[in-house]
């Protein structure tokens, strides 16, 4: 049996399920889905640092340590930003205007081959690089 293909999750993403947007009900979905059928959840620690920082504003130090917290109670993997994978990340900023942890984000995808899920529309000029499931 194949393992499923990994998910990507960009700050994106976790922002909006966690602020129960439109697009929460299909991440749920996808994060219920991932514990049962033991797919692989993955993220830049520049996409965490982010999500960090916009709860902490948001909300408290408190609730963003938390936050990070159930990322990885809930399974999702920490990919750290080494130079193979920073070069990559890299390279999709000099192609363009988006920013530099969604371009982390989308290494991490190119890297893993794995589906970044994000409804980020910044994305979009990567899409002939990057498998995006737009939210």
């Amino acid at each position: 049996m194949t393992e499923p293909k990994a998910v990507v999750l960009d700050s994106w993403a976790v922002m909006a399920y966690l602020e129960d947007e439109p697009a929460s009900k299909k991440i749920g979905e996808m994060l219920a889905g991932s514990l049962s059928d033991g797919t692989p959840l993955l993220m830049s620690v520049i996409n965490a640092g982010e999500i960090w920082y916009i709860v902490a504003r948001r909300r408290s130090q408190k609730d963003a340590d938390a936050t990070i917290r159930w990322l990885k109670e809930i399974g999702v993997k920490m990919i750290d930003a080494d130079w193979t994978l920073t070069k990559i990340a890299a390279e999709f900023k000099a192609k363009g205007s988006i920013s530099y942890a969604d371009c982390h984000a989308a290494a991490v995808a190119v890297q893993n081959r794995a589906t970044l899920f994000t409804g980020d529309r910044e994305f979009v000029p990567l899409e002939d690089s990057v498998d995006i499931e737009w939210l």
